[in-house]
């Protein structure tokens, strides 16, 4: 019973922001790639039920053994892929290079491969990597007061009120005064939505070297440098010493298991993380992994009910759910610059990793994850290698 008197109404709120942020922010890429390659609404479906599945065991299973909020989730970047590769190729030939890409991911983790990369990486680039991923995100709520302006402003200030007279009530006070607001100015939109559980479709995997190439490789390299890489940094920006191999194995062997039903892989999550990791979700940071758990359990709930999840969120407005995501990540963004800036030797390096990252730079299909990280790591070599 440990875990639910550890539970507060900050951290049950942390894991459902989390979560909706993580189903708003991408499912409709799902959606996009699936009637791209011809799949049945089942497929579509089970698609969508595999990979919450996979996230919620993974959540709650790990946050439970290590005591920490680690948050699982679907690869954004790797749905994003898919939109372009998916139709190009047979289904069950898909499924197979979703089945290699896991085999990859269990081979990283279970080597302990990245977990010696990780001790090589300077603290204070980790850091600013951190703040690098969140300030997208963080900026988007100024971004939404543009066409939405009364709702965000509300939300602002309420913010800044909970924050002032009861800090750990400060994210769900928001969330309670913007959905209040939104129905009380028409933007809530319940039209579209249904009730339907979902039903798990299995498709043979059939391999094809050309679908591996194409698909397997690149959705492992997009997962290595856009979840796992950034989503480890979380923790370590937040304190938290998980050894990384272990979480790397289990994502990997859940989306081995789970590919056949059409999950293109689970990964860490940074962006959702960080929501569950920051002083928001709890103050006392051991009892921040049951946001984590809450966030699990949320994710078990959507997963089987599949597509109607889409349609619950779509009755948000978008700056609601913007505008709630980016004020839950305020403590981390400023906890990342605050570390990062920290060691004098590696305030430009990180400077350049924060600056590369939030630009959102992609080259060769992988994100400014990585490029933030290889550009800092590079300044860091040239500016403080030894002189001979």
């Amino acid at each position: 019973m440990r875990p639910f008197a550890d539970s507060s109404v900050s951290t049950i709120v942390a894991g459902f922001v989390a979560m909706m942020t993580g189903y708003t922010s991408s499912l409709v890429l799902m959606f996009q790639a699936g009637q791209a390659a011809h799949l049945t609404d089942a497929q579509i479906s089970s698609w969508i039920w595999a990979l919450s599945i996979g996230m919620a065991v993974c959540t709650i299973g790990l946050s439970l053994r290590y005591r920490a909020p680690i948050v699982v989730a679907w690869s954004t970047p790797g749905a994003a892929l898919l939109v372009t590769s998916l139709p190009n190729v047979a289904y069950a030939d898909a499924i197979g290079a979703f089945v290699v890409c896991a085999l990859l991911l269990c081979a990283v983790g279970l080597t302990g491969w990245f977990d010696t990369l990780m001790k090589r990486i300077p603290a204070g680039i980790a850091a600013a990597l951190l703040a690098g991923i969140l300030f997208e995100i963080g900026i988007e709520i100024f971004r939404a007061a543009q066409y939405q302006t009364a709702l965000v402003v509300v939300m602002f200030f309420t913010y800044l009120l909970a924050k002032r007279l009861a800090p750990r009530y400060a994210i769900p006070a928001t969330l309670v005064a913007g959905v209040a607001l939104a129905g009380a100015l028409g933007l809530l939109d319940f039209s579209r939505f249904h009730v339907a559980l979902a039903h798990p479709v299995f498709t043979m995997p059939s391999f094809s070297l050309s679908a591996a190439i194409s698909i397997g490789v690149p959705l492992f390299i997009v997962a290595m440098a856009s979840q796992n890489v950034p989503g480890i940094a979380v923790l370590r920006a937040d304190g938290y010493t998980t050894p990384s191999a272990p979480l790397i194995s289990a994502t990997g062997i859940a989306s081995l298991v789970l590919a056949p039903f059409g999950s293109h892989g689970v990964n860490l999550a940074a962006i959702t993380a960080a929501i569950c990791t920051g002083r928001e979700a709890h103050e006392n940071r051991d009892k921040r992994y049951t946001a984590a758990l809450w966030c699990g359990i949320f994710y078990l709930i959507a997963g089987t009910f599949g597509a109607t999840i889409a349609a619950l969120f779509a009755a948000f407005p978008k700056a609601l759910v913007v505008s709630v995501a980016a004020l839950a990540l305020f403590g981390s963004i400023m906890s990342g610059l605050t570390n990062a800036m920290q060691d004098a030797r590696q305030r430009e390096p990180a400077l350049v990793t924060f600056m590369v990252t939030a630009s959102g730079l992609t080259l060769l299909s992988i994100g400014p994850a990585f490029w933030g990280l290889i550009a800092g790591v590079a300044t860091h070599l040239v500016l403080n290698a030894r002189r001979t």
